[in-house]
């Protein structure tokens, strides 16, 4: 049995130094994140420090990829303040209690598909609707944090009434203009910065890594501002306050049966986007790396970092896209970064924590809605859009869906947007009038090409495996095809498409058979796949065909030439 992962075992010696620096630089960078992350899920601020630790060094012995690195991310933090703030108050023992069972539940379901080798479930859900759920989350987001730059207490967590509480009891004021200020300096970070800081001559490495240091630039600026002027005395301007110092307990969740039915469907979901955004960040970054991942381990790995951080933090973690975009940037090699990182933020929660109590709460609030922004992909959307009408439905009512309904019914929305599509493609299938091109032996559709074609033949290409569900669709060409051309004596289908003939469709074609025949036309079928005949030889349709069964469509053209 391996004690060591495999890239530990060796580990390459060279990579030390890289890993080492990067680990320091992360855990430096991500401070800000780690501490709003836990704001925007409704927990103390020190979870986001704790999750940062144990969770990151699970995933390091247990997960694939070289430079992923896990902690607090966006997408779970909304997700478990969306799910909790209806069933307990915000910060409370219960409230603590059901989001470290959050975290224990996915981690359990995340382990075991991983050990069953369910990491082809990832696949689940389409680009599109990912686009979607992001946009829609990140839509949500904004909202949630608006409260702390306007100073308003929402009566719930849904968009609609944060906007009332928004409209109601909104109010400008000190911490308005600190989160502005923040909101303006982080975007022009994001936007300008790179821009100004090449035109002075720095490498581009030189240039990433101090645009990543605005996030803490504006932390200190903020809590500096609020020290020199104490303005969370004179103007009552919100702070992080009192952050526990010292190691996280261990401790094991154990809700009743009543609280794991009420978490039973946000575990599944949580896990289900956690699955899908983990493996899809980690093939993203092994292409770049030219390395390989392995989609159960990233699942055993991922599952792993949630059963610790329910135990050493209690908030679910995942593969953070900026997390691990600052590990690539900061020259990470291999997960040891991720050890190195652990082991940094457990001397900052150890000793430096309390010095973030009187950092402003809308300084976090700036930083989280400047990153939620930037997952607005608009242009996947749009590419959707263009490229199939079908995919930009099933993206913009995700969007949607998430926005007005909510976190888990948007997820649904989106499940349901993906099969509707599949359905709908695959009951309206593309069947093709074909001819040969002349002087060749290669057939093509005769609406896109100039071919041959036989008068008293027909030649219909089916793209689409035969099923229940299609064929009404493709009964209705073939008599559109025979009312245009009332002399057809053969009809040939050309099934080099159809992978499958499910029951129905192989009585159907039956039927037609005997339909034809008693209207004097033959009814061919050419290019049939090994697997689909097999199945047709236990129907009586191949016995009682009233034409023949062609290996090639030129063989069928050639025999069927007068």
């Amino acid at each position: 049995m391996r004690l060591l992962p495999s890239w530990a075992s060796p580990y390459p010696r060279h990579h030390l130094t890289s890993d080492l620096l990067a680990g320091i630089i992360v855990t430096i960078l991500v401070i800000p994140q780690s501490l709003a992350y836990a704001l925007l899920a409704g927990l103390p601020p020190q979870a986001g420090l704790y999750v940062a630790i144990l969770p990151a060094i699970a995933y390091a012995l247990f997960g694939s990829s070289m430079v992923q690195a896990v902690g607090p991310v966006a997408i779970t933090s909304i997700m478990t303040w969306s799910v909790l703030t209806p069933i307990a108050a915000p910060g409370s023992p219960e409230y603590l209690a059901l989001a470290a069972a959050l975290a224990l539940g996915s981690g359990l379901l995340l382990l075991a598909c991983g050990l069953l080798r369910l990491g082809f479930l990832a696949q689940l859900l389409s680009r599109p609707v990912i686009a979607g759920f992001i946009a829609g989350s990140a839509v949500l987001i904004v909202l949630s944090q608006l409260k702390y730059l306007f100073a308003v207490h929402p009566a719930g967590s849904d968009a609609w009434r944060v906007i009332a509480a928004l409209l109601a009891g909104g109010r400008l004021g000190v911490d308005t203009a600190i989160g502005v200020a923040a909101i303006a300096v982080l975007a022009f970070a994001r936007l300008g910065l790179t821009g100004l800081l090449g035109k002075t001559g720095l490498k581009p490495a030189s240039t990433a890594f101090i645009v990543r240091l605005a996030p803490l630039f504006v932390v200190l600026a903020g809590t500096a501002l609020v020290v020199a002027q104490d303005l969370d005395l004179r103007h009552g301007v919100a702070v992080v306050g009192q952050v526990a110092a010292g190691l996280p307990g261990l401790a094991l969740p154990l809700p009743d049966a009543g609280q794991w039915r009420q978490l039973a469907l946000p575990i599944v979901l949580m896990a289900l986007i956690g699955m899908v955004q983990n493996i899809s960040m980690a093939q993203a970054l092994a292409i770049r790396r030219r390395e390989r991942i392995n989609a159960n381990a990233e699942l055993v790995g991922l599952g792993a970092a949630n059963l610790v951080a329910a135990c050493s933090g209690g908030m679910p973690v995942g593969g953070g896209v900026s997390r691990s975009a600052v590990n690539v940037a900061a020259g990470a090699q291999t997960p040891l970064a991720g050890i190195v990182s652990a082991c940094a933020m457990l001397a900052v929660v150890a000793g430096a924590a309390p010095l973030f109590a009187r950092l402003p709460l809308a300084v976090l609030a700036a930083s989280i809605i400047v990153a939620a922004l930037s997952m607005i992909d608009l242009r996947a959307l749009r590419q959707a859009w263009d490229y199939d009408r079908a995919d930009g439905i099933a993206a913009l009512g995700t969007a949607v869906g998430v926005f007005l309904l909510g976190i888990e019914a948007g997820i649904g929305l989106g499940i349901l947007f993906s099969l509707a599509t599949l359905l709908y493609r695959a009951s309206t299938p593309h069947i093709a009038v074909i001819g040969r091109i002349p002087g060749s032996e290669h057939f093509r559709n005769v609406d896109r090409h100039a071919v041959e074609t036989l008068p008293e033949a027909l030649f219909l290409r089916i793209d689409e495996s035969l099923f229940f569900g299609n064929l009404g669709a493709v009964e209705a060409r073939l008599a559109g095809e025979l009312e245009k051309a009332p002399a057809t004596r053969d009809v040939v289908l050309i099934m080099s498409a159809v992978n499958r003939i499910d029951a129905t469709a192989a009585e159907v074609l039956g039927d037609l058979n005997r339909d034809l025949g008693a209207r004097a036309i033959r009814l061919h079928l050419a290019e049939i796949k090994g697997p689909v005949h097999d199945r047709l030889g236990r129907t009586p349709l191949l016995a009682e065909l009233s034409g023949e069964v062609f290996l090639s469509v030129n063989d069928a053209y050639r025999a069927l030439v007068r």
